[in-house]
């Protein structure tokens, strides 16, 4: 892959909330901030602005910086020096991992994880799931079946199971009736279900589309190949940086 930072001129799209607070300090930096075919993305805000970010350029590399006004800095990780760190490529950098869940007419995509929930909250759903074209349930009863990536298993998978993952998929099941809590599978696992009760909705990551399930209906999960390059992710994630949050302090 090109080392984006040997340019003289990098070209970076921006995308999140308060954007006017991160203009004036790229403005210390080689880059000119477009629209079409970024070399790079910034987002800025939090998860969620990150996420919107991959799903406006997929695949392009990103560095997320969360916007002080309302994420205070530790003082390790002020705005300009994690600008500095990254325009000089010394931001540590990982591989995101893409999730898709298909019906075969419709998809999603997410970084984060996918969601197959009920929409009746009277009525529990029933799944019967292979992994691999093995059967590995019969029958499962819960309201949402969740699959996660290492990287997106510290949110909703965490609230679920009290736990996240480092590597491969995570399958998890809410409030499933045999407290069938989840299991990890490998990264090229291949999950296949039938949603034998539904009706159920479909979602992934913060994406506001939606795709509908009925009885009957059969949807596939399985990993991308295609990774997106992630700069900094020790500073979007900083213990610091939440404990501030936390507490409330500037």
């Amino acid at each position: 892959m090109e080392d984006i930072f040997k340019k003289s001129q990098i070209r970076v799209a921006i995308e999140g909330r308060n954007l006017e607070d991160l203009r004036p300090l790229l403005a210390h930096f080689p880059c000119e901030i477009v629209e079409d075919e970024p070399d790079l993305v910034i987002s800025h805000g939090g998860d969620g602005s990150l996420l919107g970010a991959e799903r406006k350029y997929p695949g392009v590399p990103k560095c997320p910086l969360r916007d002080r006004r309302q994420n205070p800095k530790c003082p390790k990780h002020g705005e300009m020096d994690t600008l500095a760190k990254l325009f000089a490529g010394k931001l540590r950098t990982i591989e995101l991992h893409k999730l898709e869940i298909s019906t075969g007419k419709s998809s999603l995509r997410g970084i984060n994880d996918v969601l197959v929930h009920h929409v009746e909250p009277t009525a529990a759903l029933r799944f019967r799931i292979w992994v691999d074209d093995e059967l590995f349930r019969s029958q499962v009863i819960c309201d949402s079946l969740l699959l996660a990536t290492p990287f997106g298993s510290t949110g909703y998978f965490q609230s679920m199971t009290h736990g996240n993952l480092r590597t491969g998929l995570g399958m998890a099941f809410n409030n499933s009736l045999d407290l069938l809590g989840y299991t990890v599978l490998p990264e090229d696992a291949v999950i296949r279900a039938e949603l034998l009760r539904g009706p159920a909705v479909i979602v992934a990551d913060n994406d506001p589309a939606r795709i509908s399930l009925d009885t009957g209906d059969v949807f596939t999960i399985r990993s991308l190949p295609e990774k997106t390059i992630l700069y900094g992710i020790d500073v979007f994630r900083c213990q610091d940086c939440f404990d501030l949050r936390k507490t409330g302090k500037r």
